[in-house]
């Protein structure tokens, strides 16, 4: 899986990038989003995986505070992007003549940089919090990887800071993008809606649907780690749903957007077969030395 995770959103990095007609701002937007999935999968499974071949489930203090920075960065940047990718559409729907001058280079660049400082800024603080809490000796968390919110209910101090940040952070970043995603759907379908030609209809609403599935997925298994965490208290189905948007929704992120987008598909395999003849140019070459 994790494998699977790293070659599908390199190649739609790569397909991205050598095709001049994806020059365009939705795969700008997606081809960042597929290189913050590869380095937030890498956060965690390439530990575990580790683990399980040591047949060791430690980590170090440091380690794990690393780990939450890194976590919280890229797990923070999904979640803005899906929603600046959410306003694209918004624009290219609802205001289509202004879109190429609302979504120029340019202001798609400052999008990108703004996701990166706000989810750095929260990855500090989270992390910084962290380390303010004091631990028994013994500690044994009930997860694969350092998640904050398992960390503060471990914890031996007074944890009330702490779940008071965590969760106003989480009401504030995360339910405001939420919030963000979902008007932009509201205007979206009321667009939609207004349409005279069921073609396009059909053809407005497709371009949605595989950013729709994505952000369906992630943010449904990532709400479920948190009412599991509240509700329940359960570890192995806070885990659970924790590798479903850590580890399965990365992995499938490629497949969503290349099995229903035609034009990525094209640059795909331009992409393979420009690489397919190079490489069998160079072995002709060794070949014939």
């Amino acid at each position: 899986m994790y494998l699977l995770t790293v070659l599908g959103n390199l190649l739609i990095i790569l397909a991205t990038v050598s095709d001049p007609r994806l020059h365009t701002p939705m795969y700008f937007f997606l081809s960042n989003l597929s290189f913050v999935d590869v380095c937030f999968t890498s956060t965690t499974v390439p530990k575990m995986l580790l683990n399980i071949q040591t047949h060791s489930q430690g980590i170090s203090y440091v380690g794990c505070i690393v780990q939450i920075y890194f976590f919280t960065l890229f797990v923070g940047l999904d979640d803005f992007l899906l929603v600046v990718m959410a306003y694209d559409r918004f624009v290219a729907i609802c205001h289509p003549l202004h879109y190429t001058v609302i979504m120029s280079p340019q202001f798609c660049v400052w999008l990108v940089l703004g996701s990166w400082l706000t989810s750095a800024l929260n990855a500090l603080l989270q992390s910084f919090m962290v380390q303010q809490l004091s631990f028994c000796k013994a500690l044994e968390i009930p997860h694969f990887f350092c998640e904050p919110n398992h960390l503060v209910h471990l914890a031996c101090s007074d944890t009330s800071l702490n779940n008071i940040v965590l969760y106003c952070v989480a009401g504030l970043l995360g339910g405001g993008s939420l919030a963000g995603v979902l008007y932009s759907y509201y205007k979206i379908v009321s667009s939609i809606r207004a349409m005279s030609s069921a073609q396009g209809k059909y053809k407005a609403f497709s371009t949605c649907v595989s950013h729709l599935s994505m952000v369906s997925l992630f943010y449904c298994t990532l709400l479920g780690v948190y009412f599991t965490s509240v509700v329940t208290q359960n570890p192995h189905s806070s885990a659970t749903a924790s590798v479903m948007y850590s580890v399965v929704t990365p992995m499938l992120n490629p497949f969503i957007y290349s099995l229903r987008n035609k034009d990525l598909q094209r640059a795909l395999a331009m992409f393979l077969q420009k690489e397919t003849r190079q490489m069998l140019i160079v072995l002709g070459l060794r070949k014939g030395i």
